[in-house]
């Protein structure tokens, strides 16, 4: 007996850490923007603070570590599904169902993520 409730159902598991992910990474480009914004600010000042651009490279970093861990969570959630869907038995897959699509998205969307990190430590 067949029952794809299962497999749909660790679907929208790897969606949701998808969805985390990209929250993350989106996180950690606010928050290293957010130390540009900083350094812009201490070099408009007439005697720019020390503590200032410090805490604009402190921020970067932090926004870096941030976008490298949101890829990594999407990384890791597309194997975990990849393992979970393989131990699944074959009538509870849906036929006609193209399962690496998903796979697929995570790894390119965890590539995205990679590329902004390095972005984000280029600039």
């Amino acid at each position: 007996m067949s029952d794809p409730r299962v497999f749909f159902a660790a679907e929208r598991t790897l969606l949701a850490w998808i969805r985390t992910g990209i929250t993350v990474t989106a996180f950690g480009f606010v928050v290293a923007r957010f130390g540009l914004f900083l350094e812009l600010l201490a070099a408009e000042r007439a005697a720019p603070s020390p503590s200032s651009a410090t805490m604009g490279r402190f921020s970067n970093g932090i926004g870096i570590a941030l976008a490298l861990f949101g890829a990594a969570i999407m990384f890791f959630a597309a194997i975990q599904h990849r393992r979970f869907i393989s131990s699944l038995p074959p009538a509870d897959v849906p036929p006609l169902y193209h399962r690496g699509f998903p796979v697929f998205s995570a790894f390119i969307l965890g590539g995205l993520g990679l590329l902004l990190a390095i972005y984000l430590a280029a600039t």
